[in-house]
């Protein structure tokens, strides 16, 4: 019976101790979040994606910043990603003002692919936001110019050469691929007929450009995250700003007019020394959100 008795209670110990292991630890990470007090995460899903796509992307947060509280805005999803960009600007603006009134440090943003040019409406157009940095992930951000699948998949009858018949008219404009088309071989066309890019880029006069700048300038930090292998954003480099010539050369941010201008703060920010380039070779488009060195490499460190 003794014998029992120290059996059963060297059981209770042990199973105490290993409680403790696993308890030790998860409250060593609450107390870390709350002691570092990491900002919460807003995530904005692209083109066809829907909130449950980014489950690793919030695994990769949770793990290096325990306690962040991760929102991924479930709007928009699938097919009606399809809806004009202003009107989604508008719905996910609507959806993270709340996030922002209750973040007295602020937020930061990640916004993937559509989302990211849904991100800088949002950005330009918000003039008390509290976004700290603005992560862009392989987001068309001067626009899209490729035969992709993406481009087959919806507009089965057309090329690239031709897709503006389509987009540069008031029924294209109701389509949110249409938003950021940019042929750079109808140039003129794109500038009048563009309601969304063209706004936001000021390549199009916009009466409330400066407005939108002082906006977008509140952030602190502008991450843009791209790869000569993403096989969707044509040319890839428009995720960094940059796009092609009407030879389809590409052009580089720092030589684009609107750079130059600094129409809506991109010089400034880079004078700041507030602008990233992260580049990433051997991902695809759909991968970015997933893949866990990205994260750790281009944006981990801006997260705190």
């Amino acid at each position: 019976m003794k014998g029992s008795r120290s059996l059963v209670s060297s059981r209770r110990r042990s199973s105490s101790s290993g409680a403790a292991g696993l308890l030790y630890p998860l409250l060593g990470a609450c107390l870390w979040a709350a002691v570092v007090g990491f900002k919460p995460v807003i995530i904005v899903h692209g083109l066809f994606d829907s909130s449950g796509d980014f489950k690793n992307l919030q695994r990769f947060i949770n793990e290096s910043h325990p306690g962040t509280n991760v929102t991924v805005i479930d709007l928009f999803d699938r097919s009606a990603s399809l809806q004009p960009m202003w009107k989604q600007v508008e719905g996910f603006k609507a959806a993270i003002y709340p996030v922002l009134q209750n973040a007295a440090d602020g937020v930061h943003f990640i916004c993937y692919s559509q989302g990211g040019l849904v991100c800088r409406g949002i950005l330009s157009t918000l003039p008390d936001h509290n976004v700290h940095s603005f992560i862009s992930l392989s987001s068309p951000q001067a626009g899209q110019y490729g035969d992709t699948d993406y481009l087959r998949y919806l507009f089965p009858q057309f090329v690239k050469s031709n897709l503006f018949h389509l987009c540069y008219t008031a029924f294209g404009q109701r389509i949110s691929i249409c938003n950021y088309w940019n042929d750079p071989h109808h140039r003129d066309m794109y500038v009048n007929s563009s309601d969304y890019l063209a706004l936001l880029n000021s390549e199009r006069t916009n009466p409330n450009s400066t407005e939108w700048k002082e906006n977008f300038l509140k952030i602190t930090k502008l991450v843009l995250i791209g790869g000569p292998d993403d096989g969707v954003i044509t040319p890839w480099q428009s995720s960094q700003f940059g796009f092609f010539d009407d030879n389809e050369t590409v052009v580089e941010m720092q030589q684009q007019d609107f750079f130059l201008r600094d129409v809506f703060g991109l010089k400034t920010l880079s004078a700041r020394g507030d602008l990233m380039i992260c580049s990433v070779p051997g991902v695809e488009h759909t991968f970015w959100h997933s893949n866990e060195t990205v994260f750790h490499l281009c944006m981990e460190k801006w997260l705190v």
